[in-house]
């Protein structure tokens, strides 16, 4: 299989800047390096255009010619006429509107595929939820998700494949696949964890009675919660709990939020630091100087933040959405309440802060966990479901045996 070429299709799309140069995510470029490492053939992403630059707090602009992978801006209306289809290739797909086709194309090549998914159809109504106001829109929308539903979850079926992000798709399609996967994502590398020295001053100091030092780091969007979390600071003052709250990030919501701040008299509570650079601010940062990361998130996307977060040996308190109520009950670490509950998060912290022993130990399962599933660990897993199911189809052809290789 070593000339087997390995053919990335993700529901992200670029923003060129000019013929060689594209704006593009850091994580995206991060992720295909990865499976660089461990792919013994080459690699090629096809990508579509995007007209507008997105909110991404890491866009950055690449040369796709230095690049160590070739890049390339394609209409997939014409994907039925690309040269990949006829050579020994096995493609990749985030599950996508765009992309619910590209199985069927694939069948009928013979080429293998497989989809990852990442945004159930509950996951995708909350995100209506959180981002429409208007009712009828809203109820347009909600019609066209549930066919989309349908026609991804015929996508899917029909793949070699499929790789869930998290326990949400799990749930909903390792049943109409042949050969599902789940994986949690994260950017955590092994030697990017907290260090047990560091883990166990940290939490010493937690249990010294020093105000309890809070976290959210993320876009500042409503699909995030981030607008909850001045209403928690307020009920967590209402309490006479002593804390300091960091809020690290940057969106549509922050002016509104700094004002909320000085309006509610919470600026000796509340910090808002901006976005720090993700390797070497914002993860020694939260190692060294938090107790309790606040999660509001109004929907259940698999967000890499969960695994980030527990890799810095702090556990997770937050609202009970699917995605992180599938982490916590997998990793038996963290609290949840119930959505859109300020006040509840508030007073679930309130009695962490009176028994910071149960913080301790789930800081502990949480660095446990997050080490069962950094960075490396999990692509290379995933890279070997990949070769599986490209193994299989150079079985059939060269032997006719139907049987899957192990």
């Amino acid at each position: 299989m070593n000339s087997c070429q390995l053919i990335l299709l993700p529901a992200l799309k670029a923003k060129k800047v000019s013929d060689n140069q594209l704006i593009i995510t850091q994580k995206f470029i991060d992720g295909v390096l990865e499976y660089q490492k461990y792919w013994q053939g080459s690699i090629k992403v096809l990508i579509e255009e995007e007209n507008i630059l997105t909110n991404n707090l890491d866009n950055i602009v690449v040369n796709i010619n230095l690049l160590p992978f070739k890049i390339e801006v394609v209409n997939l209306d014409f994907l039925g006429e690309r040269q990949e289809l006829h050579e020994n290739s096995v493609f990749v797909i985030s599950a996508s509107y765009r992309h619910n086709q590209i199985s069927k194309v694939c069948k009928s090549h013979n080429i293998p595929c497989l989809y990852i998914t990442e945004y159930s159809l509950k996951t995708r109504i909350q995100i209506i939820n959180a981002t429409t106001q208007n009712p009828l829109l809203r109820l347009r929308r909600y019609w066209w998700q549930i066919s989309q539903e349908f026609k991804q979850r015929q996508a899917i079926s029909i793949a070699n494949g499929v790789q869930c992000n998290g326990i949400p798709t799990y749930e909903a399609y390792h049943n109409i696949n042949s050969n599902p996967f789940l994986y949690f994502d994260a950017r955590i590398t092994e030697e990017m964890t907290i260090s047990s020295a560091n883990l166990q001053a940290r939490t010493s100091h937690c249990l010294e009675r020093e105000p309890l030092r809070l976290l959210f780091s993320g876009r500042l969007i409503k699909m995030k919660g981030a607008d909850h979390l001045i209403s928690v600071a307020e009920h967590l003052k209402a309490l006479g709990v002593k804390f300091e709250m960091f809020i690290c990030g940057d969106g549509e919501l922050k002016e509104t939020m700094q004002q909320q701040i000085q309006q509610k008299g919470l600026s000796e509570f509340i910090k808002m630091p901006g976005i720090l650079e993700f390797k070497n601010e914002l993860v020694p940062f939260v190692q060294k100087n938090i107790d309790l990361f606040i999660c509001c998130h109004r929907q259940g996307d698999p967000s890499c933040t969960y695994l980030e977060t527990m890799s810095c040996g702090v556990p997770i308190v937050g609202y009970d959405n699917e995605a992180f109520v599938g982490v916590v009950n997998y990793s038996q670490a963290g609290w949840f309440v119930k959505m859109n509950r300020p006040d509840l998060l508030a007073q679930k912290i309130a009695q962490l802060n009176e028994n910071r022993e149960l913080i301790v130990a789930e800081s502990y399962k949480s660095i446990e966990f997050a080490k069962q599933h950094t960075f490396d660990k999990t692509f290379k897993k995933r890279i070997a479901h990949i070769q599986e199911i490209a193994n299989y189809k150079e079985d059939v052809v060269s032997t006719g045996n139907y049987a899957r290789v192990q």
